[in-house]
């Protein structure tokens, strides 16, 4: 049970990660019609931290458990 829960704390702070470094939905301003504003940004930036951060007090606590 243990690998299951550290495997999906694991996959939360990868998402968080790709979620965060595609957070602009930027084109090198090729395509600007489709990118996103500075308050979707911040939104979806704010949700990869979050989901950074809840994975990595998983993976902590369940450490700490022994």
């Amino acid at each position: 049970m243990k690998t299951i829960i550290n495997t999906i704390a694991g996959f939360l702070i990868a998402g968080g990660l790709i979620a965060m470094a595609g957070s602009a939905n930027d084109c090198d301003g090729k395509c600007m019609e489709q990118a996103n504003t500075l308050g979707e940004m911040l939104m979806v930036a704010g949700i990869g931290v979050t989901m950074m951060a809840f994975g990595a007090m998983i993976l902590l606590n369940n450490r700490a458990e022994g």
